[in-house]
């Protein structure tokens, strides 16, 4: 009975992100000057369908086939990581009042769906997520704080890239080696050893840095200090084995100075130069090699380097569309599977038409994060939008397009599902940065009207 309860829930689940996407086209298809419905209710329900996916999730996860029997444990952490949601749907509308909608839910569903497919496959990585994910949530609520103390944060430009530099050289010096990449550190406090990614928080800083140089007329001495810098950071996680982080900063540092310089002269000198810059690399990097072999071919070396290519392109493809069924598959078979290849136990077991809804999440929040960048009239904070929409963008496309075999598979996380703390902490945080620009967009727009107004109606008549 309950076999087939599973089954019928994996069309329950394509139902609930079929139409979370369509109520994002229809709040959308209203700001166009369209009508499919009401935007309140679409974001209403949209919300109403991350709490079903909770609520079917778990129940599924809690129960125990052997004695038939819920698992207690299971269903405390249901029940408190379902606390959170809803805790930080009411303080989200309270802190960003006018953040986008749309932003919030998909990252909400995201989350969700990391805290389900953790549990699936180990309990105490989603106690840990959960973890993270409240430390981040507390941080997002403390950015309009920060940025109403410090309101001229740009011009700390230079302290940027130092921070970016001092990471980055921690790592390389005292870094201890994951998964071949040497871009972690780790320290204890007390009996808890905690291990972080500084090119996590390198990303922040990053985006900090680019938009504080863009937000002026760049000449052609501070374009060639902010290329070379920048080259710097990248080929230090290059040495560290980090080519997904490496591809993130360089991917980023492109469209942030196409955005700030529409000349694409440069943007297409800086392709080159990646160009040349990926084929030296390939000659004197073996980790490279590797990586490219086992995308080329994995079958060639299945036993090693393209074993885990191989497994995902197995859980993705073998249930076809509508997956196993939660707790059906066997996504702990697939290496790494709780951070790189989280997409293909997603695919294994809600189907490969949730995992293109996992993708349209992705894609929607690239979109409302473009809409915004384009509605602020403050250069700075515009680009300071692009910025965090890029970085989160690409990295989820390096990951899935990896995941899949579309380009070779480097170790990035796919933002807000993967586990990994650092990673969690700063993708919210960019995200709080991103509703913040919003808020400010929106604030504003309504000063800027109502003094409009008050010339219309006020000193209109005396003229």
């Amino acid at each position: 009975m309950f076999d087939l309860i599973i089954m019928l829930s994996r069309y329950a689940f394509i139902v609930y992100i079929v139409l979370f996407l369509w109520q994002g086209v229809v709040y959308v298809a209203y700001e166009q000057g369209g009508y499919l419905g009401s935007p309140y209710t679409a974001v209403s329900i949209q919300r109403r369908l991350v709490v079903l996916m909770h609520i079917t999730a778990f129940l599924i996860l809690s129960y125990n086939r052997d004695t038939h029997l819920f698992d207690v444990t299971a269903l405390i952490f249901g029940a408190v990581s379902f606390i959170f949601l809803l805790a930080a749907v009411k303080l989200l509308d309270r802190f960003y009042y006018e953040g986008c909608p749309l932003i919030w839910t998909g990252m909400l569903f995201l989350m969700d769906l990391s805290l389900i497919m953790l549990q699936r496959v180990e309990p105490y990585l989603a106690h840990r997520q959960l973890m993270w994910m409240c430390i981040g949530l507390a941080g997002m609520l403390f950015l309009p704080f920060f940025f109403r103390l410090i309101p001229r944060f740009e011009i700390f430009e230079w302290a940027y890239i130092i921070a970016c530099y001092g990471l980055l050289l921690c790592t390389r010096l005292f870094g201890i080696s994951k998964g071949g990449s040497t871009n972690w550190l780790s320290f204890g406090i007390g009996p808890i050893d905690i291990t972080f990614q500084p090119s996590e928080i390198a990303k922040f800083l990053f985006v900090f840095y680019l938009a504080s140089v863009f937000r002026k007329r760049v000449d052609w001495k501070q374009f060639l200090t902010t290329a070379i810098l920048s080259a710097g950071l990248v080929f230090l996680l290059v040495l560290q084995k980090d080519l997904g982080s490496a591809l993130i900063f360089f991917m980023t540092y492109m469209v942030m100075l196409y955005i700030a310089t529409s000349n694409e002269f440069l943007f297409l000198i800086g392709m080159g130069a990646a160009s040349g810059a990926a084929a030296v690399a390939y000659k004197l990097f073996s980790h490279v090699r590797v990586r490219v072999a086992a995308w080329q071919n994995p079958w060639a070396d299945i036993d090693t380097g393209g074993y885990q290519i191989v497994s995902s392109l197995f859980a993705i493809t073998t249930w076809g569309l509508f997956g196993s069924g939660l707790t059906k598959g066997m996504p702990r078979s697939i290496p790494v599977v709780e951070s790189d290849m989280i997409f293909a136990a997603i695919c294994e077991e809600f189907g490969a038409i949730f995992g293109m809804g996992v993708i349209g999440i992705f894609i929607m929040i690239l979109f409302r994060g473009v809409r915004i960048a384009l509605d602020c009239d403050r250069r700075y904070y515009s680009i300071l939008a692009i910025g965090v929409t890029t970085m989160i963008s690409f990295q989820a496309f390096i990951i899935l397009g990896g995941v899949i075999k579309l380009i070779p598979l480097t170790g990035v996380t796919l933002p807000f599902v993967s586990y990994g703390g650092s990673s969690v902490l700063v993708s919210l945080m960019m995200i709080g940065l991103l509703q913040w620009v919003c808020v400010y967009c929106e604030q504003q727009s309504m000063e800027e009207q109502e003094r409009l107004q008050e010339l219309q109606f006020g000193g209109g008549w005396d003229e």
